[in-house]
């Protein structure tokens, strides 16, 4: 038994769900989303809440159960509240700024990088050390949040590169005389 499948779904009083066979559609104050339940599972809505239950008792179902719970419920969470990371910039002359649609950063190499953002995320720089990603999809949020990452990962030895906010790096003992 899935101990995630089991908990239903609670939908606050803001937000409108709609589920039509396979299909749920989420609306709130943030936007829309939608997740297409795989066939193995069967949702039901009562009283303000969703419910997902396997259709039989196998392998298959029992394996999709619990992450089309999570699927549903953070199509409740994107709508409502939204999702972030935070990333950090550590490193000398590394550094980070929003050029109009686009995040110029600065990582060391011989050509500064511009990251163009798509249209359902926000990315902020609060500082120029410090990026914040925001979103309703957190799929779209962590991909996002991974390809900044992805241009200068944290290395072991001084730690330099970007990072997720209380991320820990495991550090090396470089060369000793």
């Amino acid at each position: 038994m899935s101990r995630i499948g089991k908990l239903p779904i609670k939908i606050p009083t803001s937000v409108e769900a709609k589920l039509e066979g396979q299909e749920v559609t989420v609306k709130g104050p943030r936007g829309t989303l939608c997740f297409t339940i795989p066939d193995e599972i069967q949702g039901s809505m009562e009283n303000q809440e969703i419910r997902v239950t396997p259709r039989q008792n196998n392998i298959k179902s029992r394996q999709k159960w619990g992450m089309s719970r999570t699927m549903v419920a953070n199509c409740v969470k994107g709508v409502t509240e939204g999702f972030t990371k935070e990333l950090q910039i550590s490193g000398v002359g590394y550094r980070a700024q929003m050029k109009g649609k686009s995040l110029h950063l600065t990582l060391g190499l011989s050509h500064d990088v511009n990251i163009d953002v798509p249209d359902d995320i926000t990315i902020s720089t609060p500082s120029n050390t410090r990026i914040v990603v925001e979103g309703n999809d957190p799929q779209v949020v962590g991909k996002v949040a991974a390809d900044i990452r992805k241009w200068r990962p944290p290395e072991p030895y001084k730690g330099k590169g970007i990072r997720y906010l209380n991320e820990y790096i495991y550090r090396k003992v470089g060369k000793k005389k």
